[in-house]
């Protein structure tokens, strides 16, 4: 995405010190696949297609840098081999790039502006010759895969941020968020890994250091305005948890504070009220700023904690799936951990840390991911919660733009290791990231496609859980995906 394209509405000088990019999903999505963008008042409408607001504009600057036009960040464009986050932070004070010597490992927000969701994750890919969509625009900054031929998994494309989890993660691992640009995600990763060191990758930053950061006023009507951003957010919550589509027609429904133009934020919007120096286990509170009300939740363990929020967002699949949205984690972002592995003793912790960008199933019973889903046990809810927000530079485009779609790259991926949680292939996918017929593994099970892809959950699937679901036998559902 260059310099062309629409610009958004002029903001007086000064107004907006942290512009949020747009996502650059211009496909709308029901529950689980693409779909022509819905009307006012129908299921689904109100999606991330159909509003967009400072659409992505680099420029190359022929000298190894590229900068970013909407934040104003200039950013190292290529990146080089992976290192520990010690040797990240050190890694900027020696850069010399371009004439300039103030490169700074960036912060989460400032490199979660880099991300793009016309990408498709690429957890489907986990053997042969796959096709996915990075999550940032490949045309400007250099990008790898993880390297399967080097024992890495295709997954492994994280990017280290400075931005240090208050709390800790797992068994009390001190811990640092960053940016997987290969599945697109937020997780908080161990700064030090146990049994070898954490390596990511690493891509410098340089400008202000007043993106990301927020200012925050009481409107005193039940609104919070962000002067940063520009954008005007729901003060309370939608107090009651919701699937994704109720989200999107509760934000689509509210009329508050005198407006009734509210939306559900995309997922670059609502990333930007999380407040990392808050979390529940260090501060007592969700990650965000006290002026805004934050329903307390009973967690899978009994405990008091704070929703996951749903965007706008649509997290699509490598094979074509679009039944999973994006969400923050505002309270704990939890996961049912094996430990110490092969233990068989189950426990409930904070896997990613409170900040957290995941995704959840857009529908389904949530009572079927009783124990979580993958090798870090991602609790899955399905039913999460909504917090509306309105104004910003954002212009209504109803039927979005299906055609503004990035070239996906070509993934020879010869290792096939599992990749981990929400990261694994579904079955059947392997050598052609399109994954099985799921239509025609339906009709021969006597199911819908729509149970199918419930039973099945987000990758990697538990094929044994997923039978029990649909009861029938786990050899025959894997005849029927044309798994061994």
């Amino acid at each position: 995405m260059g310099d062309c394209g629409f610009l958004p509405p002029p903001q007086p000088a000064g107004a907006v010190t942290y512009a949020i990019v747009d996502t650059g999903q211009g496909i709308c999505y029901d529950n689980s696949d693409a779909i022509a963008c819905p009307g006012a008042g129908q299921p689904f409408f109100g999606q991330d297609a159909q509003y967009a607001a400072n659409p992505p504009r680099y420029r190359d600057n022929g000298d190894g840098t590229v900068t970013d036009l909407v934040t104003g960040l200039m950013w190292q464009q290529q990146i080089g081999g992976k290192a520990t986050y010690d040797q990240a932070v050190a890694g900027a004070v020696a850069l010399n790039l371009a004439g300039y010597n103030d490169w700074r490992l960036p912060t989460l927000k400032e490199l979660y502006s880099l991300i793009l969701f016309d990408g498709t994750d690429v957890s489907g890919c986990a053997g042969g010759t796959c096709s996915a969509t990075p999550f940032i625009d490949t045309a400007y900054f250099g990008f790898e895969y993880g390297d399967a031929a080097a024992g890495e998994r295709v997954i492994d494309a994280q990017y280290w941020s400075s931005t240090q989890y208050v709390s800790t993660t797992m068994n009390g691992d001190a811990t640092v968020f960053g940016v997987n640009f290969a599945d697109g995600r937020i997780k908080g990763y161990p700064r030090e890994a146990r049994g070898g060191a954490n390596l990511q990758f690493v891509r410098y930053v340089r400008g202000s250091p007043d993106y990301g950061v927020n200012h925050f006023a009481d409107n005193g009507d039940g609104a919070i305005a962000d002067r940063a951003t520009g954008l005007t957010w729901m003060q309370a919550d939608s107090g009651q948890a919701l699937n994704w589509e109720g989200s999107l027609a509760y934000c689509e429904s509210l009329s508050l504070a005198g407006h009734d133009d509210w939306r559900l934020p995309n997922a670059k919007e609502l990333q930007s009220l999380v407040d990392y120096t808050r979390a529940p286990a260090a501060t007592g509170s969700a990650a965000i700023d006290p002026l805004f009300g934050s329903t307390t939740i009973a967690d899978e363990g009994g405990g008091a904690d704070y929703p996951f929020y749903w965007s706008s967002t649509t997290h699509a699949d490598s094979n074509g799936s679009g039944s999973f949205a994006v969400y923050v984690a505002f309270g704990e972002a939890l996961g049912f951990m094996e430990t110490p592995p092969n233990s068989g003793n189950t426990q409930l912790l904070d896997v990613h840390g409170a900040g957290a960008q995941r995704s959840d199933p857009k529908s389904g019973d949530p009572a079927q991911w009783s124990e979580g889903h993958g090798p870090q046990g991602d609790v899955v809810r399905v039913y999460n919660y909504a917090r509306c927000v309105r104004g910003g530079s954002v212009v209504f485009d109803p039927d979005g733009d299906p055609t503004a779609v990035r070239p996906a790259m070509t993934i020879e991926n010869t290792g096939g290791q599992p990749s981990p949680a929400g990261s694994q292939p579904p079955p059947g996918g392997q050598g052609t990231g399109q994954g099985p017929d799921l239509a025609a593994a339906a009709a021969q099970l006597g199911v819908t496609e729509q149970q199918l892809r419930d039973a099945l959950g987000p990758p990697p699937p538990d094929l044994a859980a997923a039978a029990a679901r649909l009861g029938v036998t786990e050899a025959q559902l894997r005849a029927a995906l044309g798994v061994p």
